[in-house]
């Protein structure tokens, strides 16, 4: 093993590789479900009820970025810490809008407000960790 490769797997923390794979899982989900109700008239569609259009739009693009993510987080690449910043950020703009459609009397099912807190928090804690892991990274 080369002393680059040595140093290079010595600044990856081994806790990145579940995190990774939930991002990469949440990220396929996403697409999955969001895909299914937004190009598939079926069963998912008729399920979603009342879904709001501009949050499972965002949340199928976004699923995308979840699985980038992950493979960054993956590889240890400086830029997953402000790519799950920027999502942890969007998903919170999302969310605060879909609470202006709910309080303007806007249709709803209260399980996309129990997904969006879901989402919010798991993005918000994972950006605070990258930020701050990477942060002592590139200290060293």
């Amino acid at each position: 093993m080369d002393s680059e490769h040595a140093t290079q797997s010595a600044t990856r923390p081994r806790w990145r590789i579940p995190v990774a794979i939930v991002a990469l899982v949440f990220g396929a989900a996403t697409v999955k479900s969001g895909g299914s109700v937004l190009f598939v008239d079926g069963a998912d569609r008729a399920a979603a009820g009342d879904y709001v259009a501009f949050v499972l739009w965002f949340n199928f693009i976004v699923g995308f970025v979840y699985m980038a993510c992950g493979v960054g987080i993956y590889l240890w690449k400086a830029w997953a810490a402000p790519m799950a910043l920027a999502i942890a950020a969007l998903t919170i703009a999302v969310f605060l809008t879909l609470g202006v459609h709910i309080l303007m009397n806007g249709a709803f099912e209260m399980r996309t407000v129990y997904a969006m807190t879901l989402r919010s928090f798991v993005w918000m804690v994972y950006a605070f960790v990258l930020v701050r892991a990477m942060r002592t990274v590139e200290t060293h």
